[in-house]
């Protein structure tokens, strides 16, 4: 028996036999038709969203306001690169939402007990991670469904928070403990920080052998498993990493913040989740890339920026969030659709 299995770059390798090679090439066609149809539309849609808000806000397009945006989806970015990767893997993380907030109370709880911003850090750092390895464990080991998974895990985590805070802002008792807003070159350095992750993942998804492993496993979890990759340990790592970026978020946001609060970032999952589709990724998995979720974020931030020079409330905020995600969600089941029957 031959087994098909999908490469990293999402494209099906040639079977044997007379006409297999013209037949994937056709299906690598369609695959490369459709990805650039996606870019050029997703691409599309966000210039549209900045001609709107340019009309309808008069410092949309200045300098401060280009950093303000930036420096909003900076930290919601780190989030959503841990998000893709799961996604890309196919899972769901939705604990990322009580991780974040979970994750800056612990830095800040941290702090106030003398530590140093360093051991902090990796300690609310490690203490995501531990989240991430407890989602990987329960679904690889045990099979609980990801989604009820980490429904479950959000509810715990965010209760914490809560418990840890006494479900009031903690403020840093040392307000020298936020050197995140140093700015350079002109931008805050979280900003820097989340271009750097940007380039870290988008390396190790594209060049390395964990990033190759994520998509296959994504793409069919049983043939990777045939094909000789460690599915439960990989998927285990993808969810720590997740865990571990979400507490490194929430840690961004005390500093900014400094404060720790059990409500800053509680919706970091749809956020986060809305990104990835927007950007490209599938919810069955082994599609998706940092590219199209930077746009992604970038799409979503400028569209709650600009509503809130507008002066629309931020409940509004939230409904074009969720419009955007079923908008995202709908032209990627076209797309699917488009691709089964082009590799007819």
């Amino acid at each position: 028996m031959q087994l098909k299995t999908r490469p990293a770059g999402g494209e099906d390798e040639a079977p044997g036999g007379p006409g297999g090679g013209r037949e994937a090439s056709a299906s690598r066609g369609t695959r490369l038709a459709l990805s650039g149809m996606q870019a050029l539309g997703l691409g599309g849609f966000y210039v549209l969203v900045l001609v709107f808000f340019s009309l309808q806000a008069e410092h949309f397009f200045s300098f401060s306001n280009t950093v303000n945006i930036l420096s909003n989806v900076s930290v919601i970015g780190i989030v959503t690169l841990g998000q893709a990767l799961v996604l890309i893997a196919g899972g769901f993380d939705l604990s990322v939402a009580g991780t974040v907030p979970l994750g800056g109370v612990i830095f800040t709880t941290l702090i106030n007990r003398d530590l140093n911003v360093g051991e902090a850090w990796v300690g609310a750092v490690i203490a995501g991670g531990m989240i991430g390895m407890a989602n990987g464990l329960i679904i690889t080991r045990i099979g609980i469904n990801a989604l009820v998974t980490t429904l479950g895990t959000l509810s715990i985590t965010a209760g914490l928070a809560y418990v840890v805070t006494a479900g009031v802002t903690i403020p840093f008792k040392n307000l020298d403990n936020g050197p995140i807003d140093n700015v350079v070159a002109g931008m805050p350095l979280y900003v820097w920080v989340w271009i750097l992750m940007n380039i870290l993942v988008f390396l190790v998804l594209r060049f390395t052998v964990f990033g190759r492993m994520i998509y296959a496993i994504g793409g069919n979890r049983e043939a990777s498993r045939l094909a000789g990759i460690r599915v439960d340990l990989v998927t285990t790592l993808v969810y720590v990493i997740s865990g571990s970026l979400g507490a490194f978020s929430g840690v961004m946001l005390a500093q900014q913040l400094l404060a720790g609060a059990p409500t800053v970032g509680s919706t970091a999952a749809l956020t986060s989740i809305a990104a990835v589709i927007l950007g490209g990724a599938a919810l069955t998995g082994g599609v998706g890339g940092v590219p199209g979720t930077i746009v992604g974020v970038l799409v979503l931030g400028t569209v709650a920026n600009g509503m809130a020079l507008m002066q629309v409330p931020a409940f509004y905020q939230q409904i074009a969030t969720g419009s955007i995600l079923l908008l995202a969600v709908g032209f990627g089941r076209l797309r699917a659709l488009f691709g089964q029957l082009g590799d007819r």
